[in-house]
Formats: structure tokens, C-alpha cells, sequence
């Protein structure tokens, strides 16, 4: 497999929000870029927007005028597919539709050259599927950039079951070298990110469907005293409901409807009304102009019952991505702090609170509700039991 450097052609398919942020970055890192959209005027709202972006960030000092419009110059938009010939990189961000990849990716094969690397931006869909489209598996992985790209330092790289090491070692070097943090996942349903965050949201729902705390007080525990930048209906809102429901769903019934990340039905309500968050006005907030966001209960006692419900159970879903050799402790914990923002890694977490003690929580959870949704890893009981940490 060919080294890459600046002079490498990169083809960015879909010129939706993630495609023209890729772009974005290659661009800004000395590539000639092609985004290739079936869609004309996908092409021209993606250029326009780019280049608003690009200005602004001149505006702001960030980048000089100069840089930004070269930077603009190096992309190209079209809709001709044989514009991906000779690039040394094709990376497909479209829809999350498997028959749809599959489709882009079978003809990609036909048009890149040997050693182009197909990439899919997927944040869910199995890389193995993806790649059975082709004749060549072994040049097809998963580059799971995080939105906004130009801003997210966070890709996850995913090699699918036929994907040859030289291809993942290759995309590594090359997406680090763009400034990006990477991390290995094995391709498994959500990779680390959306596996290992399903609790964030789906404890947070269940919480305020039982009438313990309305959205407001759990975001302000999340918050005041978890220390996340944003809580789970904020996020949820700003995400859209329609989409994290969607990636709620997909994850669950990718692991054959295992209870853990069995979406909600406030979510699928909340959709079906067309409450989607931001981008629609409303959602567990009202967004309209004036409208007063609801007071939480700042009540600490409470506050930090949620907080650690809600932790112990992303800590528990980070131990079972260990456990079931998802990704190394190191880097799901990157993956967590560089892709979602959290305030620390979640297994360095778990260490300072003492593993004994999320177990111990998990434990009354299960025997209070009697459920396998609140059902402890085996890696947390065999470590809790042991006396061991993650990190030593």
C-alpha cells in the first residue's frame, strides 16, 4: 500500500454536512479534494456553505483570507463519478442506509485505482457488510469522523473482518497527520462512541419516565456535579431526537434487541410530533424565540443519585466494549473525552471511584427493577473481585 503525503488526491462521496466537512479538512491539510453528490444542488449549498465557513474563520484570525480561498480552491464539486479516478483515498458520507453503501462502493472499486482506500464514514453499519460489496474487501475500512468535522479531533478507525493491516496502518498515519485523534475499533454495532454512550441518553429518558427529575434537573446534575459540558436532553435536542433515536434503535437491534440499548418510547413520541430538538423549535426544550427554559430542582442529595446512576452505567458499558475487545482501555477512553466530550475518561473514572462501588451500584439496580437492562459486565465483577484497576 502506497505512503500518502499532501500531493494524494481525496474523494469525498455525499455533500452533505459530514462530506463537506471532510473535505474541509483535507483541503485545509494541502489536498486536492473532489466531492462527488448525485444531487446538483446538494453540490452548490455545500459549496456555499463551505465557503461561508471558510470566511468566518478569516473573520475570526483563525486562518488568513489567502488560506481560506485556497483552501476553497483546492475542492472540487460535481456530479460526475469518474472524478474519484486517481484519487488515493475515497471516503463515502452518505445516508446510513446499508444497500445505499454498498451500491456507492461497488462502483468506487470500478472507478478509484488499485491502491485507493475505500473509507465509509458510517457511525454504525457494519464495515464487513460494506466491503462484501466489493470484489477487493481488503482495501475497504470505517473512518468514522464526529460532527462537526473540522472541529471533532476524534475519527474511529474500523477495520472490517478481510480489511488488510497495511490499509488501517495507512489511514492512520494519514488521518493523524490532518491533526485528528484516532482510535482502533473492531467493527461491532456503534464501534466505541455510539455503543458506549447509549446510557447517557437512554438512563437519562428512563429517569424522567419514572418521575424522579424532569429534563431541566438532570441536565443540571450531568452538569453541576458530573462536569459534562452539556446534559443528555440538551444534547439530545441539539443532536435531533429523530436522529439519536434512530442510532438508539439500529444499535439495538444489531445486538439482537439485547435490553441494554432498548430505545424509548418519549423519544419515538417526541419524533412522531416532530419535536426533533433545535432544528425544529421544539423538543424536551422549547426553543422559540422567548420562551423561558424551566428552572431544575438544584437539589445536591439528588443530583448526585442521578449523576452516578447514569455514570455507573456508562462506566459498565465501557468495561463490557473492554471486555469483549471493542478497543483497548486506553482508547475508549479517548474516544470518549476527544469524541463526546466527556470530563474524563470513564474507566480513569471508574478507578478514582473504585470499581467495587459502581458495582455495588449496578448491583441494586438490577435487584431493584429485575431487569438485564442494569445487568453488571463481567470484566467489572471479575476486577471489582480481584481488587485490579484499568489503569495500574
Amino acid at each position: 500500500m502506497q505512503l500518502f503525503d499532501k500531493t494524494t488526491p481525496i474523494a469525498v462521496i455525499g455533500a452533505g454536512a459530514m462530506g463537506s466537512g471532510i473535505a474541509q479538512v483535507a483541503a485545509a491539510h494541502g489536498h486536492r479534494v473532489v466531492v462527488v453528490d448525485t444531487q446538483s444542488a446538494a453540490l452548490e449549498n455545500a459549496r456555499k456553505n463551505l465557503e461561508k465557513a471558510l470566511n468566518r474563520l478569516a473573520e475570526k484570525g483563525s486562518i488568513s483570507p489567502e488560506n481560506a480561498a485556497e483552501i476553497l480552491q483546492r475542492i472540487r464539486f460535481t456530479t460526475e463519478k469518474s472524478a474519484c479516478a486517481g484519487c488515493g483515498l475515497a471516503i463515502e458520507a452518505i445516508i446510513e442506509n446499508l444497500s445505499a453503501k454498498q451500491a456507492v462502493f461497488r462502483e468506487l472499486e470500478t472507478l478509484a485505482g488499485e491502491d485507493c482506500i475505500l473509507a465509509s464514514n458510517t457511525s454504525s453499519l457494519s464495515i464487513t457488510a460494506i466491503a462484501a460489496a466489493c470484489r477487493k474487501p481488503e482495501r475497504v475500512l470505517g473512518a468514522h469522523f464526529f460532527n462537526p468535522a473540522p472541529l471533532m479531533p476524534l475519527v474511529e478507525i474500523i477495520p472490517g473482518i478481510a480489511t488488510a493491516n497495511s490499509v488501517v496502518e495507512t489511514s492512520r498515519r494519514l488521518v493523524d497527520a490532518w491533526g485528528k485523534t484516532t482510535v482502533l475499533a473492531k467493527d461491532t454495532p456503534g464501534f466505541i462512541v455510539n455503543r458506549v454512550a447509549r446510557p447517557f441518553y437512554g438512563e437519562a429518558i428512563r429517569i424522567f419516565e419514572e418521575g424522579i427529575a424532569d429534563a431541566a434537573t438532570i441536565d443540571w446534575a450531568m452538569k453541576e456535579i458530573g462536569g459534562f459540558r452539556m446534559g443528555p436532553f440538551e444534547l439530545m435536542d441539539l443532536i435531533g431526537n429523530d436522529v439519536n433515536y434512530a442510532v438508539t434503535a439500529a444499535v439495538w437491534e444489531a445486538f439482537f434487541y439485547d435490553p441494554r440499548y432498548k430505545p424509548s418510547f418519549t423519544q419515538k413520541r417526541l419524533v412522531e410530533a416532530g419535536r426533533l430538538g433545535r432544528k425544529s423549535g421544539k423538543g424536551y426544550y422549547d426553543y422559540a424565540p422567548g420562551a423561558l427554559p424551566p428552572e431544575p430542582v438544584k437539589s445536591r442529595e439528588s443530583g448526585e443519585e442521578i449523576f452516578f446512576r447514569i455514570l455507573a452505567m456508562l462506566i459498565n458499558e465501557a468495561a463490557e466494549a473492554v471486555f469483549w475487545q471493542i478497543a483497548s482501555v486506553e482508547d475508549i477512553d479517548l474516544a470518549m473525552t476527544k469524541g463526546v466530550n466527556y470530563p474524563k475518561g470513564l474507566l480513569l473514572w471508574a478507578d478514582e471511584i473504585g470499581l467495587d462501588k459502581v458495582l455495588e451500584k449496578m448491583r441494586r439496580l438490577q435487584d431493584e427493577y429485575g431487569e438485564d437492562r442494569y445487568r453488571p459486565g463481567m470484566l467489572l465483577k471479575r476486577m471489582a473481585r480481584e481488587g485490579r484497576r484499568f489503569y495500574q
